[in-house]
């Protein structure tokens, strides 16, 4: 089982940077996870590249 990978990111509702967890066995995610800061959930896209480096966007979920 792979190590998880952190990445850090903004949420697009209150602007604070988010560390949020990738699990880079998996090449392409997509799941909501809400704002640490202010609870609002965040739609997250995730793929990985193959050299297992995680690529993230960020989007509002009424986007």
């Amino acid at each position: 089982m792979a190590a998880l990978d952190s990445v850090l990111t903004q949420c697009p509702y209150c602007w604070e940077t988010l560390e949020i967890s990738i699990d880079p066995s998996v090449q392409e995610q997509e799941y909501v996870e809400d704002c640490q800061v202010c609870c609002q959930p965040i739609l997250l896209k995730v793929t990985v590249d193959d050299d297992l480096t995680p690529h993230v966007e960020v989007h509002a979920e009424n986007e």
